[in-house]
C-alpha cells in the first residue's frame, strides 16, 4: 500500500476505506471488514456517522494487528470547546475500542474551533492521537482559524474531485506541506463524470474502469483519497490503481477537467445550524 508522509512525519496510506452513511449495527461492519480482506489498512469513520462501534469490531475481528491499520475518526461539532472535545474523543475511543487513533479530525469549521483544537493538541501529546487535522475549510475559513493553532494540521479532508479539484486550497496548504484527503473522491457517482469521455478513453487504454482512472489521477497528484462503496467488488477494485500510471500528458488532460464547483459550500449561511438538526449525537 502506497503511503504518503505527514508534516508530523507519520505515514498515511493513500488510499482509504470511508464509512459515511454506510448504516451502523451490520452494514459498517460487514463492509470494514470486506475492505480489510481486500487489502485496505485505511479507515475513515467519524462520530456523526454513527458507526465507530462497528469499525472497531470489524478492526478487532480482522485479526490484523491494530498498529498496521490506519484509524480516522472526526469530533462532531456538539462537542466544540476545550472541555467538551476531550469528552467527545474520550467517546471515540470507547466506541472504537482502542487507546489511541491515528488521525482525529474538527469534522466542520464553526463555533468554538479554536478550544476544540486546544484539546486535539494535548491529545497528541498524550498519546491518544498520533495525528491531527481539520475538515471542510475552504482557504476564508482556514484563514480565519489556523493562526490561532499551536500546531498545524496535517491534513484538510474536504470535498474533491476532478470536476472540483480544490486548487485555491491545494496552493494554500502546499507551503505547509498540509495534505488534502478527498472525500467524495468520484463525484457523487455523477454520470457526467464517470463518462467523460477523457476519462472513458484512459480506461480502454489501460483495462481500468472509470473509477480507478479517478483514483488513479488523484494519487498520483498527491492526494489522499477515500472512496466508499459496499459492493465487494468495487470495494477491492478502487485498491487496483497502483500497477499503472497516467502520463504527464494525460495527468494534463485529467486537470482541465476542473469547473472550480463542488456540491457543498462550507461558507454559505446557516451551515452549521443546518448540521446540527440533522446530526445530533447525543442530548
Amino acid at each position: 500500500m502506497t503511503t504518503i508522509t505527514l508534516n508530523d512525519g507519520n505515514k498515511i496510506p493513500a488510499i482509504g476505506f470511508g464509512v459515511f452513511l454506510i448504516p451502523a449495527d451490520g452494514p459498517t461492519y460487514d463492509a470494514v471488514r470486506t475492505a480489510l480482506k481486500a487489502g485496505y489498512r485505511h479507515i475513515d469513520t467519524a462520530a456523526a456517522y454513527f458507526n465507530e462501534a462497528d469499525v472497531g469490531r470489524a478492526v478487532k475481528d480482522s485479526g490484523i494487528p491494530r498498529e498496521e491499520i490506519f484509524i480516522t475518526s472526526k469530533l462532531w461539532l456538539q462537542d466544540y470547546g476545550y472541555e467538551p472535545a476531550k469528552k467527545g474523543l474520550d467517546t471515540s475511543l470507547e466506541k472504537l475500542g482502542m487507546d489511541y487513533v491515528d488521525l482525529y479530525l474538527l469534522h466542520q469549521p464553526y463555533g468554538d474551533v479554536a478550544g476544540a483544537w486546544k484539546a486535539l493538541e494535548e491529545a497528541k501529546a498524550e498519546g491518544k492521537i498520533r495525528s491531527i487535522g481539520v475538515s471542510n475549510m475552504t482557504p476564508k475559513i482556514w484563514k480565519e482559524f489556523v493562526p490561532q493553532f499551536k500546531i498545524l494540521p496535517a491534513v484538510n479532508q474536504v470535498e474533491c474531485n476532478p470536476f472540483f479539484q480544490q486548487r485555491e486550497l491545494r496552493e494554500l496548504l502546499a507551503g505547509d506541506d498540509v495534505k488534502i484527503e478527498a472525500y467524495q473522491p468520484l463525484g457523487h457517482g455523477d454520470s457526467s463524470l464517470l463518462s467523460h469521455p477523457v476519462i472513458a478513453k484512459l480506461a480502454e487504454k489501460y483495462g481500468k474502469n472509470a473509477g480507478q482512472i479517478i483514483l488513479r489521477f488523484e494519487v498520483q497528484s498527491g492526494l489522499i483519497v477515500l472512496p466508499k462503496s459496499t459492493n465487494p467488488m468495487r470495494i477491492a477494485g478502487n485498491l487496483r490503481i497502483f500497477d499503472f500510471e497516467l502520463t504527464e500528458d494525460e495527468m494534463n488532460e485529467m486537470y482541465a477537467l476542473d469547473t472550480g464547483k463542488g456540491h457543498h459550500d462550507p461558507e454559505a449561511p446557516g451551515v452549521a445550524e443546518m448540521l446540527l438538526q440533522n446530526y445530533k449525537i447525543h442530548d
